[in-house]
């Protein structure tokens, strides 16, 4: 029942939407994973868990999005892990490190509710304490086209759903007492590297990238980050 649930989501996502997800093959086979990304609308989420497949992807949802019936049984076919915001929502951090302790990909998105203009929002220092605990790395993933889709609906227009993929890596504290101000700054570096894979218009609390720092971030040998690579052909346009 759910590889066919799943199938017909897929199905009508393609139908509703021009979707160029080309990258998300990026992302690593296997292993624990944080897929941090930006949070337009609910269109992102079929769409991303669909083209995720066989992959097994969970991610955190509004505690009341369980008070629809057919929602309820949507996210517990996808595994979601309900979370109460505007608490310190301890058990769902723990179910979110047990997924990743058995090697799943956890789906994050810092801004917390969705923005519906697509512009980011300032981050929430959450995932900075997942991705401590957990010493998985950290894999940014934009959206960008969905802000569109409730008024191409209306007028029966296909929308455009692109996907970008950035550089994989890990959140160090190397040996510096995490302070509120230092979970503060983690996070602010997470929410940069989404805004450099951003086109301009996108990046709102996160437009200047110049301001931007990379501290904390841990990225593998021989590889850019995403905020250097954007850096570096920004300052080369005419």
């Amino acid at each position: 029942m759910g590889r066919l649930v799943n199938f017909t989501i897929k199905r009508l996502t393609h139908i509703l939407c021009r979707i160029d997800a080309d990258q998300l093959s990026q992302v690593p086979e296997k292993g624990p994973l944080i897929l941090v990304g930006n949070h337009v609308n609910f269109i992102e989420v079929p769409i991303i868990y669909t083209q995720l497949l066989p992959r097994s992807v969970t991610g955190f949802a509004k505690a009341e999005t369980w008070d629809n019936p057919a929602m309820g049984y949507l996210f517990d076919l996808w595994g979601g892990i309900p979370i109460h915001r505007g608490t310190a929502d301890v058990t769902a951090l723990r179910q979110g490190l047990a997924a990743l302790d058995a090697g799943r990909i956890l789906a994050v998105a810092p801004e917390g509710t969705r923005s519906g203009h697509g512009r980011l929002q300032r981050g929430h220092p959450g995932v900075v304490m997942l991705a401590l605990h957990s010493g998985a790395p950290v894999l940014p993933v934009v959206y960008f086209g969905a802000e569109k889709f409730r008024s191409n609906l209306a007028r029966l227009w296909r929308t455009d759903f692109h996907v970008v993929v950035g550089q994989l890596f890990y959140l160090n504290a190397e040996g510096v007492k995490v302070t509120r101000g230092v979970r503060r700054q983690m996070t602010d570096e997470i929410m940069w590297q989404l805004a450099a894979l951003l086109p301009p218009a996108y990046r709102g609390d996160y437009t200047d990238l110049t301001a931007a720092t990379e501290t904390y971030l841990r990225f593998p040998s021989m590889s850019e980050s995403n905020l250097s690579r954007t850096l570096h052909s920004e300052s080369y346009q005419p």
